[in-house]
């Protein structure tokens, strides 16, 4: 790929719509300050005193930010949220990004998802997190909020240009994307073909039919293998190519500092990753590279170019520290310049 291609392929991605389907988190990080802290005169316990809390849409917001940042046009959110202040702060957080939330329903009756981060302000000034704090619906979605957002897919499918649909949620039946979506999915992406169909999940990424997915290693193998170890980067391949047998379309599979792998039901291509050096953090680089490609697909770019910027919005992510990160045109265009020889000989 040359710089004049990847300008044209991220020229046209204001000219998108895509539809973001699946588990909306909040990501709700709190800084603390170990010098203030107190102990409690009731349980003698340390009160461990809060000097700083952002939050940003996680999960499904991931994707939706760093489709934002990358400069798609139109990004339509479905989902659910609580009658609760944190889904208010969900809501804030995807419209602050200029995402459209018509398709986001708001339920009495169940909890916004959030992760709550607690991060410990080190002498040196950095942030280090503690354990995570999960709230999460482990009931099973009922069948009227089930129906309604199949509903509201169906007439989005007719305006989007593609749809990616994420499922966080390890419970069975308990997050969005149900037995009866991923039936619907299937539908959805035989009578719309011109649609870029994409399905990602925790743990159930092989349940897709029809859909091109994203998966990272651990969930690509788990799928085709899952009373087998964990494959290495450099055997990848196979297990790629089962997963894409699997579903009926082709498999994109990140590797870590290795990058991903393009499969088809009978071959695979490894795509280098963009070396990284120095302190990173892997949250959100998953959901980031699905951003990348995705839109990279819609543009009309082939699977190794997607792959590609897939690995350079993911490259730009993992450096920013403590945070959920996102990358913007001009960083990827720059990081491009900086690395284009990593892909020279590609397909």
């Amino acid at each position: 790929m040359t710089p004049s291609r990847l300008d044209h392929l991220l020229s046209r991605f204001s000219d998108h719509t895509i539809a973001v389907i699946g588990d909306f988190f909040l990501d709700k990080y709190l800084e603390l300050d170990p010098a203030l802290a107190e102990t409690s005169l009731e349980t003698g316990l340390t009160a461990h005193q809060v000097v700083g809390v952002r939050c940003q849409p996680g999960a499904a917001g991931t994707v939706v930010a760093n489709l934002r940042v990358l400069g798609v046009g139109r990004v339509l959110c479905l989902g659910f949220v609580g009658e609760d202040g944190e889904g208010h702060e969900l809501l804030r957080g995807l419209r602050a990004l200029g995402a459209e939330t018509d398709g986001m329903l708001v339920q009495r009756d169940r909890f916004t998802p959030t992760y709550c981060k607690p991060l410990v302000r080190e002498a040196d000034g950095r942030l280090r997190e503690l354990e995570r704090l999960d709230t999460k619906n482990r009931a099973p979605l009922p069948q009227e909020l089930d129906l309604a957002l199949i509903a509201r897919l169906t007439r989005v499918a007719d305006e989007a240009d593609a749809v990616i649909a994420l499922d966080q949620v390890q419970e069975p039946e308990c997050g969005v994307i149900t037995n009866g979506m991923r039936e619907v999915l299937a539908y959805l992406a035989v009578s719309h073909p011109g649609v870029i169909w994409c399905g990602d999940s925790r743990t159930r990424v092989g349940e897709y039919r029809g859909l091109i997915v994203k998966a990272n290693r651990e969930e690509a193998c788990r799928a085709v293998h899952p009373d087998s170890p964990v494959h290495q980067a450099e055997d990848i391949g196979p297990c790629a190519s089962a997963l894409a047998r699997c579903v009926g379309r082709a498999a994109f599979v990140t590797v870590g500092e290795k990058g991903l792998v393009y499969a088809t039901p009978d071959s695979a291509q490894h795509v280098p990753a963009v070396p990284v050096t120095g302190e990173v953090d892997i949250v959100g680089a998953g959901d980031s590279a699905t951003a990348g490609l995705v839109s990279a697909l819609c543009s009309g770019a082939t699977p190794v170019e997607a792959a590609i910027i897939g690995n350079l919005v993911a490259s730009i992510t993992v450096q920013q520290i403590g945070a959920t990160g996102t990358a913007s045109q001009p960083q990827v265009r720059a990081q491009f310049a900086r690395h284009a020889a990593t892909w020279r000989g590609l397909p």
